[in-house]
């Protein structure tokens, strides 16, 4: 009986161990694959707003990334949607060079909400005055290139609805040197 229960408890450990483990392990998958997806979500989210606020794409595009209630706490887009972005007025801006840092990330496995902390950046863009631009441009000292994007850090919240990933609420941290 003694060998038996010792056979039974050394079994019984390494069971223990063994489903530690992989319980372990499936916890790093669903982290990591909550991760990409949520990254994905937001490079390519942010570089729709980005391209809404400077070159006035449609808003449409954006449901795909971002909740109504994000897209409308949103002053930047406000500001677009009503025609008085800078870079709409008075440059034509033909791209950018869009980056984004994520610098941290958490979502548990069987949670539906995600937040992360990023760094957006946007170190070139190319565009020239347009007419109205032009006209303006000794009276509000503008200049031939358009002005630099503010490069910032943020707290994005991401919820899942319907199996797929949306921005939720974009928090303005502050800035970050370039």
């Amino acid at each position: 009986m003694k060998y038996f229960r010792r056979f039974i408890w050394y079994f019984a450990t390494r069971i223990l161990i063994l489903t530690l483990a992989l319980g372990l392990m499936l916890m790093a998958f669903y982290l990591a694959m909550n991760a990409s997806n949520t990254y994905v979500i937001i490079k390519d989210g942010m570089a729709k707003r980005a391209q809404t606020i400077m070159m006035g794409a449609p808003e449409d595009d954006l449901q795909d990334y971002f909740t109504a209630a994000c897209l409308e706490a949103d002053a930047d887009l406000r500001t677009a949607r009503q025609g008085a972005s800078a870079y709409q007025l008075y440059y034509s801006i033909t791209g950018f060079d869009h980056r984004i840092n994520m610098r941290s990330f958490w979502c548990w496995p069987w949670d539906v909400t995600a937040t992360c902390t990023i760094d957006e950046r946007i170190p070139a863009i190319d565009g020239k005055l347009n007419n109205e631009g032009r006209n303006w441009a000794n009276a509000l000292s503008l200049s031939s290139t358009p002005p630099a994007w503010n490069a910032g850090r943020y707290r994005v919240t991401l919820i899942q609805q319907n199996g797929h990933w949306k921005i939720n609420t974009i928090n303005y941290l502050g800035t970050i040197d370039e």
